[in-house]
Formats: structure tokens, C-alpha cells, sequence
């Protein structure tokens, strides 16, 4: 029997969940900047509207301890319903393992906090009771140290969960730059996410290619030598 893991991800064989990426989790994270953590998660969240892969979003305690999805998050899914629970275990709510089942997918993209806790029993839970393939993004999660974030990845892998990136994702999406209905997309999403990749672009399109700077702006002064 083929392993399905072998299979690259694609728009048509997969889902995403997002849990609890909720700001007092994100104030305990320590695994990585908080900045890139939300920028990283804004990014998958885009990448996923663009392909249009079934999203679900998870909350934890969001009135007594965690508070509000990140808005940035919300915005990309202004529709989506805000599954809440109070297990840090996500698949303990029957809510969460029915939106999974109707999204019929078996390959589950998963970013959230902590690693060590929600992302890590969401991940054994659902592969041991339904048999769902977890692909975690490492670098659209974090743990509440560095170690916390290593050794609950190092856990989950060695019972057989994917690690990725959100970028790894996106371009996994892609697949072939010929794939035009979604180029243009990914490209604004890649200019606005992905760091030093996003600036090559740029600087590709508008000194190489000549192509119109993405921004319009005041005039260009030229230099006028001060008199000394």
C-alpha cells in the first residue's frame, strides 16, 4: 500500500485548522518572535483563502482567559464560525471532530498554541481515534520555550505527524508558477509575507522586469549637491 504521506499537498486533498491563535496564548509563547508567529499565521490563513481549502478555526476560554482570535486572522475568514471549547484538546469538542468529517479531508493542516499542549493532543488524538493525516506548521505554532516548542515537534513526528512551514504550504499549493488563476495571489501574498523572498520580488519585477512599483508616491527629487 502506498504511504499517503508521500502525496505532495494540493488544494483538493487537504484542510486547515487553526487553534487558538488567540492573543494571552500568544503572550506565553517564547519559541519564536510573536511578530513573525502572527505574521506567519496571517500568511497560512491567506494562503488557504487563495486555494480555497476548507478552514477551520478553534478557540479556547476566549471570555475568561484567552481572549479574541487575532482580527488579522478573522478578517481573511470574515464568515467562518469561531468553534469555542474549553478542553485544551481541540478534537474533545464534538463541534471540531464534526467540522473535520464534513470537510472530508484527511490531511489536516494544523498551526496553533501552544505546540506542547493544544497542537500536540489535537494531533495524537485525531491520527490514533480517526486515522487523519497531521501536517503541523512549525513556524505558525508556538510552545512556551524553545524546548517546549523542539521536544513536543520531536514527540509528534515520532508518532508520524508532518512537519512543514507555512511558506513550504503555499508554494506546495502553487506546485507550477504556469498555474496562473492563482499566480497573481500568490505573488501580492508573497510580497506582503515572505520576508527577504517578498522584497527579491519586488526588486525583480521593478528593476529587472520594469514593472510599476506596487505603491503609488510623491515625487522623486533628484540630488542637489549642499553648497559648502
Amino acid at each position: 500500500m502506498t504511504n499517503p504521506k508521500l502525496e505532495v499537498l494540493t488544494p483538493s486533498n487537504c484542510q486547515v485548522i487553526f487553534i487558538d491563535q488567540q492573543p494571552q496564548m500568544a503572550f506565553g509563547v517564547q519559541s519564536i518572535d510573536r511578530q513573525t508567529l502572527k505574521n506567519n499565521t496571517v500568511g497560512l490563513a491567506k494562503a488557504a483563502k487563495i486555494f480555497s481549502i476548507p478552514t477551520i478555526i478553534t478557540t479556547v476560554e476566549t471570555e475568561s482567559f484567552s481572549g479574541h482570535t487575532y482580527p488579522e486572522l478573522l478578517a481573511v475568514f470574515p464568515e467562518a464560525p469561531i468553534l469555542e471549547r474549553t478542553s485544551m484538546n481541540s478534537w474533545d469538542d464534538q463541534k471540531v471532530r464534526d467540522a473535520l468529517k464534513k470537510n472530508g479531508r484527511n490531511k489536516v493542516i494544523v498551526s496553533g498554541l501552544w505546540t506542547e499542549v493544544c497542537n500536540t493532543t489535537f494531533a495524537l488524538s485525531a491520527m490514533h481515534d480517526a486515522g487523519y493525516e497531521i501536517y503541523m506548521v512549525a513556524d505558525a505554532s508556538g510552545g512556551t520555550s524553545q524546548a517546549a516548542h523542539d521536544y513536543s515537534m520531536q514527540r509528534m513526528i515520532q508518532a508520524g505527524v508532518v512537519p512543514v512551514t507555512w511558506q513550504q504550504v503555499l508554494l506546495e499549493w502553487q506546485r507550477d508558477w504556469k498555474n496562473r488563476d492563482t499566480y497573481d495571489a500568490v505573488m501580492a501574498l508573497v510580497k506582503e509575507h515572505s520576508g527577504a523572498y517578498g522584497m527579491g520580488v519586488d526588486y525583480a519585477y521593478t528593476m529587472v522586469h520594469k514593472a510599476p512599483e506596487r505603491v503609488t508616491h510623491g515625487p522623486t527629487l533628484e540630488p542637489v549637491a549642499a553648497k559648502i
